[in-house]
């Protein structure tokens, strides 16, 4: 795993944004791998901006993202879809067709997991896969004891996701109870994993990443089994893991 250390949010994301135009330089009709939440915020408006002020191009790009909730549809205000467009999509040359999530309301949910893992397998696996992590460790929505060898399911989420979600809608009862993700071992087809991580909440993840101790426990953990991850970790991200080296 490649470390790189920076001094805070900002610095994260613009680092994250030159590695994903730096794929685009080398093949400007890559697959991207794209995650929700707030962590990626800063590099989907550093994608904006390049794409803005130095012509950097989506056109030809494919994006598949990591997760949907399960409930809401597409146009619902809440929906990952709905949350993509209006961050990034909506701002970029990248025709809506080459979009791609999980549908959060097909029925029955097995068969759209079915789906989604071929439409992945067709179009990706990405060239290169954006993740966040939460606090317990999760990729996607991958909660601790997801197996390694999951492909895209649907999941219960855990309480203290749903709580760390909640931000986005108007009270704790309105977020949704599962989600449908891909799965560990759909993420780890993918050719390069950038993984971000900032701020002091997410402290105690990192040092546990960085201990190198693979468990269901804790699911990032998986990513020390590819060959290509490149974690990009803030000063207050990193400061266990700075204690306990002095």
């Amino acid at each position: 795993m490649n470390i790189i250390t920076v001094d805070n949010y900002s610095e994260m994301s613009k680092t994250a944004a030159q590695l994903v135009e730096q794929q685009l330089s080398e093949n400007r009709e890559s697959v991207l791998g794209l995650a929700t939440g707030s962590t990626p915020l800063g590099l989907y408006e550093q994608m904006i901006k390049g794409h803005k002020e130095r012509g950097i191009s989506y056109q030809k790009v494919q994006t598949l993202n990591l997760d949907e909730y399960r409930g809401p549809g597409k146009t619902h205000p809440n929906s990952y879809y709905t949350f993509m467009c209006e961050k990034l999509f909506n701002q970029l040359d990248i025709p809506l067709e080459n979009v791609h999530l999980p549908d959060g309301i097909a029925q029955p949910v097995e068969e759209e997991c079915r789906r989604y893992e071929a439409l992945f397998d067709r179009i990706g696996p990405p060239h290169l896969q954006i993740l966040g992590m939460g606090t317990n460790g999760h990729i996607g929505f991958n909660e601790p004891g997801t197996s390694e060898h999951s492909l895209t399911h649907c999941v219960k989420l855990e309480e203290s996701t749903r709580a760390n979600n909640a931000r986005f809608f108007t009270s704790a009862e309105e977020v949704p109870t599962h989600a449908i993700t891909l799965g560990i071992a759909s993420i780890l087809k993918s050719g390069k994993i950038l993984l971000l991580a900032s701020g002091q909440k997410k402290a105690k993840a990192v040092k546990r990443l960085l201990d190198q101790e693979i468990s269901e426990a804790f699911p990032a953990s998986f990513l020390w089994k590819h060959p290509n991850v490149t974690l990009i970790v803030d000063r207050e991200a990193y400061q266990l893991v700075q204690q306990e080296r002095r």
